[in-house]
């Protein structure tokens, strides 16, 4: 897998996702996707800013977990504030949910030092912020495309039933708690087919099914006829593949 730097003139990050076999469940799972500075505006050190970064870090970090999601604003001064928001997948353990969000809060700060916005994907969680408030509002800024290399026999009748797939999951996720939903298909005779849709937790029910649906409408350019693929934003994102993606399916 190759990982790239994107800014938000970069609509649309495109990943190679090399999948040929199942992956293991577990920690070693929690792979580092991606991540881009959302930013202009710098902060310096030993500023109102940098304290209330580290301090909304520190929050989600120990809040977010139970539940999976969180969010923070943090400083009354508006040109100080910092917005943030913490999405982990919705089977990941509390444990595995706060390793994820500690070490992309330090990531985040190496890979994007001194902005005031900045987003990063792990495959078990999502960390953004911002010094404008973002809370409740899709964010189209960066889709990123990952892949699998291998194509479906047959390409126009594997296309239909991933979006069948993901079009079901995405009907349901508007009466979960959460906004996450994962379940199978079977193609092919004997073959299963899996998905996973989720939104952050900050959107209504209508903007996470835009969102969504947005998202899926991205397959002929993601990942026309391959066998896995998944499209992952600031707001939403779905996956497939012809294995379980997470241990619940197994």
């Amino acid at each position: 897998m190759t990982n790239s730097k994107s800014n938000i003139f970069f609509n649309t990050l495109l990943l190679s996702l090399f999948l040929l076999s199942p992956p293991a469940f577990g920690d070693s799972n929690n792979a580092f996707l991606s991540y881009t500075c959302s930013s202009f505006d710098n902060y310096t050190t030993n500023t109102p800013y940098a304290s209330n970064l580290q301090q909304a870090f520190y929050q989600l970090t120990s809040t977010a977990p139970p539940s999976g999601f969180g969010l923070r604003s943090i400083g009354n001064d508006l040109q100080n504030q910092v917005n943030a928001l913490a999405l982990c997948r919705g089977d990941v353990s509390p444990d595995d949910c706060k390793n994820c969000i500690a070490m992309a809060s330090n990531n985040i700060q190496q890979q994007c030092p001194d902005k005031k916005g900045a987003s990063i994907w792990y495959d078990f969680c999502l960390l953004k912020y911002s010094n404008t408030k973002f809370f409740g509002k899709i964010d189209n800024g960066v889709r990123l495309y990952m892949w699998n290399v291998q194509e479906a026999e047959n390409p126009a009748m594997f296309n239909e039933q991933v979006k069948n797939l993901l079009t079901s999951l995405v009907e349901k996720v508007e009466v979960t708690p959460k906004l996450y939903v994962i379940g199978e298909k079977e193609i092919e005779g004997s073959k299963m087919l899996y998905g996973l849709v989720q939104c952050t937790r900050d959107l209504s029910s209508d903007a996470c099914k835009k969102c969504l649906n947005d998202a899926v409408a991205e397959i002929p350019n993601c990942c026309d006829a391959k066998i896995g693929g998944r499209v992952i934003g600031g707001s939403c994102n779905f996956r497939y593949e012809i294995y379980p993606i997470v241990d619940a399916q197994k």
